[in-house]
């Protein structure tokens, strides 16, 4: 397929499907209005960019090898675990996720600022995860994370239930919970009677 004669017919159809709702009778404002259109008016010119090549680095069970992590972070931090499929693979990381994770497993602070979609999120989360596994769960809140919208909340709470539900036959090695005014009462008082590890 050739991707702009594509984008060409969609402008085109688009263009037409535009049109279809007015006629014009003055010939010099119809010049004008088709003039527009031809400049692109209603769609931007073809923008093409390059997606981000991160650099990679080592594994999740790699990091649990040598200690880094809690052993049961890699039966937690898999690629691919669905319900059907609890296992996955084997999680490779990128290199500024690695050193996070590291940093994080010295005690240190650190802040990481990296590009839109390039894990940023496991960053801190592979932490919390490990903190918690080494202390032991069922200790009250160990870690609030705070997010600047519900929208993320909610996509995190997804790839949590992910990661810490799939492949422990019911049995959590951790909880957690939003708290976002999406919830209802009885909602807000179980987290209070029954805190979980994690809060979102």
């Amino acid at each position: 397929m050739d991707i702009f004669a594509f984008r060409d017919r969609l402008i085109e159809n688009y263009s037409d499907y535009v049109q279809s709702f007015f006629t014009i009778r003055d010939e010099r404002i119809m010049n004008e209005v088709d003039a527009q259109f031809k400049d692109g008016l209603l769609w931007p010119e073809v923008l093409i960019q390059l997606n981000p090549n991160f650099e990679p680095g080592g594994t999740i069970d790699e990091l649990a090898d040598k200690g880094t992590l809690h052993d049961t972070c890699r039966d937690v931090f898999r690629v691919g675990k669905t319900e059907t499929s609890p296992k996955g693979k084997p999680m490779q990381l990128h290199w500024h996720q690695q050193q996070a994770i590291e940093c994080a497993a010295t005690g240190e602070n650190y802040v990481l600022t990296t590009g839109t979609g390039s894990g940023k999120s496991l960053a801190y989360i592979v932490p919390i995860v490990d903190h918690i596994l080494r202390n032991g769960s069922g200790k009250g809140i160990q870690a609030i994370i705070v997010y600047p919208m519900n929208a993320l909340a909610n996509s995190q709470l997804l790839e949590l239930e992910k990661f810490v539900n799939f492949g422990f036959l019911g049995k959590p090695p951790l909880t957690f919970k939003r708290y976002t005014g999406q919830e209802n009462e009885e909602q807000k008082d179980e987290i209070v009677h029954n805190p979980p590890d994690i809060l979102l």
